[in-house]
Protein backbone atom coordinates (compact mmCIF):
# COMPACT_ATOMS: atom_id res chain seq x y z
CA UNK A 1 0.00 0.00 0.00
CA UNK A 2 1.19 3.35 -0.53
CA UNK A 3 2.19 6.32 1.30
CA UNK A 4 -1.00 8.73 -0.03
CA UNK A 5 -3.09 5.91 0.25
CA UNK A 6 -2.70 5.12 4.16
CA UNK A 7 -2.71 8.80 4.67
CA UNK A 8 -5.78 9.08 3.18
CA UNK A 9 -6.92 5.92 5.15
CA UNK A 10 -5.36 7.32 8.39
CA UNK A 11 -7.00 10.80 7.99
CA UNK A 12 -10.04 9.22 7.87
CA UNK A 13 -9.79 7.11 10.63
CA UNK A 14 -8.35 9.90 12.77
CA UNK A 15 -11.38 12.10 12.22
CA UNK A 16 -13.65 9.13 13.36
CA UNK A 17 -11.63 8.46 16.30
CA UNK A 18 -11.94 12.49 17.35
CA UNK A 19 -15.50 12.63 16.66
CA UNK A 20 -16.06 9.01 18.91
CA UNK A 21 -13.86 10.53 21.50
CA UNK A 22 -15.19 13.38 21.68
CA UNK A 23 -18.88 12.10 21.95
CA UNK A 24 -17.95 9.28 24.32
CA UNK A 25 -15.87 12.00 26.67
CA UNK A 26 -19.16 14.37 26.66
CA UNK A 27 -21.32 11.68 27.23
CA UNK A 28 -19.40 9.82 30.13
CA UNK A 29 -19.05 13.59 31.70
CA UNK A 30 -23.04 14.60 31.28
CA UNK A 31 -23.66 11.24 33.68
CA UNK A 32 -21.05 10.80 36.05
CA UNK A 33 -19.61 14.37 36.81
CA UNK A 34 -22.84 16.25 36.77
CA UNK A 35 -22.75 16.80 41.00
CA UNK A 36 -18.60 16.75 40.81
CA UNK A 37 -16.36 19.72 42.02
CA UNK A 38 -15.58 22.20 39.15
CA UNK A 39 -11.94 21.38 39.25
CA UNK A 40 -12.77 17.87 39.10
CA UNK A 41 -14.51 18.38 35.84
CA UNK A 42 -12.03 20.28 34.79
CA UNK A 43 -9.30 17.81 35.33
CA UNK A 44 -11.46 15.27 33.61
CA UNK A 45 -11.68 17.50 30.87
CA UNK A 46 -8.17 18.10 30.30
CA UNK A 47 -7.17 14.40 30.39
CA UNK A 48 -9.79 13.38 28.08
CA UNK A 49 -8.81 16.00 26.11
CA UNK A 50 -5.56 15.04 25.75
CA UNK A 51 -6.12 11.09 26.11
CA UNK A 52 -7.28 10.46 22.54
CA UNK A 53 -3.65 11.03 20.71
CA UNK A 54 -2.35 8.03 22.93
CA UNK A 55 -4.97 5.61 20.76
CA UNK A 56 -3.89 8.07 18.01
CA UNK A 57 -0.25 7.48 18.06
CA UNK A 58 0.31 3.81 16.30
CA UNK A 59 -2.31 5.67 13.41
CA UNK A 60 0.04 7.96 12.51
CA UNK A 61 2.96 6.05 12.51
CA UNK A 62 1.18 3.78 10.54
CA UNK A 63 0.25 6.33 8.05
CA UNK A 64 4.01 8.04 8.16
CA UNK A 65 5.91 4.71 7.38
CA UNK A 66 7.97 4.90 4.03
CA UNK A 67 7.13 3.23 1.29
CA UNK A 68 8.90 -0.66 0.87
CA UNK A 69 11.26 0.16 -2.13
CA UNK A 70 12.01 -3.36 -4.22
CA UNK A 71 15.48 -4.04 -4.99
CA UNK A 72 15.35 -6.39 -8.00
CA UNK A 73 18.22 -6.43 -10.34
Amino acid sequence: MGIRTRKLIGTVALLCLITLWALLAMAFAQFALHSANEIVVALYYVVAGIGWVLPAMPLVSWMLRPDKTSTSP
